[in-house]
């Protein structure tokens, strides 16, 4: 997701986005750790999507 668009969203929204993105991160790595996961730049996007949620709440504060 573009940061621009994390922007316009409230700080409470992506608390809720952060939340949702370390679930999924746990997911790929447990499909990683199995070996089902094809695509493993999944692991590196939902990371700099994380990031970037983080950034933005640390801008605002």
């Amino acid at each position: 997701m573009k940061a621009n668009a994390l922007r316009d969203m409230s700080s409470d929204t992506l608390n809720d986005r952060v939340k949702e993105l370390k679930g999924e991160l746990f997911n790929l790595r447990f499909q990683l750790a199995t070996g089902q996961l094809e695509n493993t730049m999944a692991i590196s996007n939902v990371k700099r999507d994380i990031a970037r949620c983080k950034t933005i709440l640390r801008q605002r504060a």
